[in-house]
């Protein structure tokens, strides 16, 4: 069901784009539109046929995963053999995703049409696959609670392990290998676990340094399961904080959860930011909030919208964001503090529930 109104869709784009039909080479598009998982794949839409080409690796694959999708097995190029599907079908203007294929890709593509419809067959959409993938099914929301929560339970996990002494490495390759035990399928980016000065690090990933006795430890990760990811990020404390520490750490939750009361439909991407960035402005802290609050998530880690300054765009009920202010002040230590947080109807709903209070180690 849930791959027929997202076929629906998708057509309902080629026809708002002026256009008679549609080729797809974003993997993650193409499992969004189908349900294929495998490399190499080019789905082809035009009138009511869809077509998914792939090679001889994802033969069975692709004829188990493919739904509502007839499968072809290109002998050479798949690009290639959707390009000549779709001329010989008939197609005129074929719309294509702007934002996920390069200069090269596309003078490959419009090589692989007869040079009568070679300057005009090619038509970039203004509204790409990604705008509708911004608002989640029932079906995806139902996977993304699963992924969110298996990060929850690891980071109870995680806190059972850390200690000080232990490397960053460690407290990563621990982490990563509960989520593969737990069934995930791979980890939605690379794990930071940034302690003590390195903290201060928003991306500082793990590295053979060692837990400090007294300091901040930052934890951000995520897993894919089902093909969805999650991510959340908690910063703990090791030892016994100062008062200017724990100070910090309060603004820094107070901001995140301002950020996420904001949350409804209806509401500016721009106004969650500012409700984030007006505590710890108020704080005095808000000049080291470097980042965005926040990113849109679902079968990348990064997808739309975009939670920051100024933005415009108003959040959907089936939207998934995160909410993630952080301050870093360099060679002192840094603060993030991160939720998945699903636009409802109502409101939000916080997929992410594990503990941000102050932890003490």
């Amino acid at each position: 069901m849930f791959f027929a109104d997202r076929k629906k869709k998708a057509q309902a784009l080629v026809k708002s784009a002026d256009a008679d039909a549609l080729l797809i080479t974003h993997l993650p598009d193409v499992r969004y539109l189908c349900g294929f998982t495998g490399s190499n794949a080019a789905l082809a839409f035009y009138g009511r046929r869809v077509v998914l080409f792939t090679d001889g690796r994802y033969t069975t694959q692709a004829r188990q995963e493919a739904v509502g999708a007839r499968v072809v097995i290109a002998k050479k190029s798949a690009l290639r053999e959707a390009c000549a599907w779709l001329e010989t079908a008939g197609a005129t203007r074929c719309g294509f995703d702007a934002g996920h294929t390069t200069v090269a890709a596309l003078d490959a593509m419009r090589e692989m049409v007869s040079g009568k419809l070679r300057r005009r067959f090619f038509l970039p959409l203004q509204s790409p696959i990604a705008k509708i993938r911004e608002v989640k099914d029932a079906g995806e929301i139902a996977l993304m609670r699963e992924s969110a929560l298996l990060g929850c339970r690891l980071y109870e996990h995680i806190l059972g392990f850390i200690a000080a002494g232990i490397s960053e490495t460690a407290v990563a390759a621990e982490l990563e290998y509960a989520a593969r035990l737990a069934g995930a399928e791979a980890m939605s980016f690379d794990t930071i676990v940034a302690s003590g000065l390195r903290s201060a690090l928003p991306h500082g990933h793990a590295t053979g340094a060692r837990l400090p006795r007294n300091g901040f430890l930052t934890l951000d990760f995520g897993v894919i399961l089902n093909g969805y990811c999650s991510d959340m990020t908690r910063t703990v404390y090791l030892g016994r904080a100062s008062e200017t520490e724990r100070g910090v750490y309060d603004a820094v939750l107070a901001a995140q959860e301002a950020a996420v009361a904001a949350v409804a439909p209806g509401a500016t991407c721009g106004d969650v930011d500012e409700a984030a960035r007006s505590v710890l402005r108020q704080a005095k802290l808000d000049r080291w909030f470097t980042h965005s609050t926040g990113h849109g998530v679902g079968l990348e880690i990064h997808e739309g919208p975009r939670i920051a300054a100024a933005q415009q765009q108003k959040l959907e009920p089936g939207m998934v964001i995160t909410i993630e202010p952080g301050v870093y002040m360099e060679g002192k230590f840094g603060i993030r503090i991160e939720d998945m947080v699903l636009v409802t109807a109502t409101g939000h709903e916080v997929l992410t529930p594990a503990p941000k209070a102050w932890t003490t180690l």
